[in-house]
């Protein structure tokens, strides 16, 4: 069967492009793909063939780059969420309304989204591109980016450290998902990791051995691997012009004041027999210039990395794994939000080094660097599980079942359970 299948993201770049490559894919197979995403992006959707509209402009960014602690950034970054709910879930219900949908695919981080998806009673699925902060017998409390525990000293640690860390965090998430689903009108949620396994599926933009194995996953979990994607560009001239191994140095996509990286690396490895290339996507590359380095906005990375020896990145789990998916190692440099959980998965998995953020010179970059280059073997090792793990086509076949185990009819679409309830606005806002 043919669907219309409406995808709803978040304001995030890092969020919409892995699952562009899974809508291409659905495209390929016959369904018709509706976008709600940002208004920079509309453009390059309907090229796509996707029929694409703004999210609501109010939406604002996350500034967890203020916070002077990395539990502090994580509570930032989930009350800016908490705030956001009200304006994603009218939005979805006003695009529920005009697609008339057979299937809703929605960002995990847009959380009234996900309880409208929820109330609305057809097929949906969601996506998650960054590390599951799911609690497990087989890995370490999520966030200080622990390496997991050996023996029973590291058992007694993480037994210790959870409820300092992922019970912190739940304190204070649980009460704005409840709030938000209260609004909405859906079952409360009994525990904050109760909200990535609520989706019937969620599509897990990554694979073993990159993330933790482990005996406990939930069942609603598909790996897919990253699904990496850049944005149309063609290949500069000069790029083609380099003869000597690439070094790709990248930041966020979303600011976070990281663009001391980028000059640590260029001061750091002036001397060494590489080219140094460097994006900058959420900064401003004016000033940053050395000889024999390129400083850009934007390249696509895909096209660096074919001839990169490594790859050095803040630690955001997109830059990370499209370096990894091409066999090429990473050297991280964490700054906060999920990064110090994949600076230590990607040093745990033997595919590259980890630097803190705190300790960054030029001198213990390049040393970083070095390290970092003979660490080839084991992005390879992971570059196999992601090609394994299927990619969009897997993606696309977990949205297919889906469809095929919950299909509804159009008199379902817009149910009253999708009117906002009594005493409050259609935007929740109240």
């Amino acid at each position: 069967m043919t669907a219309r299948i409406l995808t709803y993201t978040s304001p995030a770049r890092g969020h919409l492009f892995p699952i562009i490559p899974v809508l291409d894919e659905l495209r390929a197979r016959g369904h018709k793909i509706a976008l709600r995403t940002l208004t920079s992006y509309i453009e390059m959707a309907g090229k796509r063939g996707f029929a694409a509209a703004a999210i609501d402009s109010a939406i604002e960014r996350v500034d967890d780059y203020t916070a002077h602690t990395p539990l502090g950034a994580q509570i930032r970054a989930v009350r800016t969420l908490a705030r956001r709910a009200p304006l994603d879930a009218s939005d979805l219900r006003d695009a529920i309304e005009q697609e008339a949908p057979d299937m809703l695919l929605v960002d995990i981080n847009a959380w009234g989204a996900l309880a409208v998806a929820e109330s609305w009673g057809g097929p949906w699925a969601s996506w998650c591109p960054y590390p599951l902060p799911l609690p497990s017998r087989d890995a370490p409390p999520f966030g200080p980016g622990f390496r997991p525990a050996r023996g029973r000293l590291g058992r007694l640690r993480d037994a210790v450290v959870a409820p300092l860390t992922f019970g912190s965090m739940e304190r204070v998430v649980l009460p704005l998902v409840n709030q938000v689903r209260a609004a909405v009108g859906v079952p409360l949620l009994a525990d904050a990791s109760s909200m990535f396994t609520t989706p019937p599926v969620l599509l897990y933009m990554t694979a073993e051995p990159f993330d933790y194995p482990r005996s406990d996953w939930p069942e609603n979990i598909r790996f897919v691997g990253p699904c990496d994607w850049d944005v149309p560009m063609q290949i500069p001239d000069w790029l083609r012009e380099i003869e000597q191994p690439i070094v790709l140095v990248t930041t966020s996509s979303e600011f976070q004041d990281d663009a001391r990286l980028v000059r640590a690396a260029l001061d750091g490895l002036a001397e060494e027999p590489m080219a140094v290339i460097a994006t900058l996507p959420a900064g401003d590359p004016g000033g940053l210039r050395r000889a024999g380095a390129r400083v850009e906005r934007f390249i696509p990375h895909r096209a660096v990395l074919d001839r990169a020896v490594c790859a050095v990145t803040h630690g955001g789990m997109g830059a990370t794994q499209k370096a990894l998916a091409a066999g090429v190692p990473v050297c991280t440099v964490p700054f906060g939000r999920d990064q110090l959980e994949i600076a230590r998965r990607l040093e745990v998995a033997h595919a590259g080094s980890r630097l803190p953020a705190r300790r960054l010179r030029p001198d213990k970059l390049r040393a970083k660097v070095r390290e970092a280059v003979n660490c080839r073997d084991g992005a390879i090792r992971i570059a196999e599980a992601y090609r394994a793990a299927g990619g969009p086509p897997a993606a696309a076949d977990a949205c297919e079942q889906q469809l095929r185990t919950l299909s509804v009819t159009s008199a379902t679409y817009v149910s009253d359970s999708l009117r906002a309830p009594a005493g409050r606005d259609r935007g929740c806002r109240g």
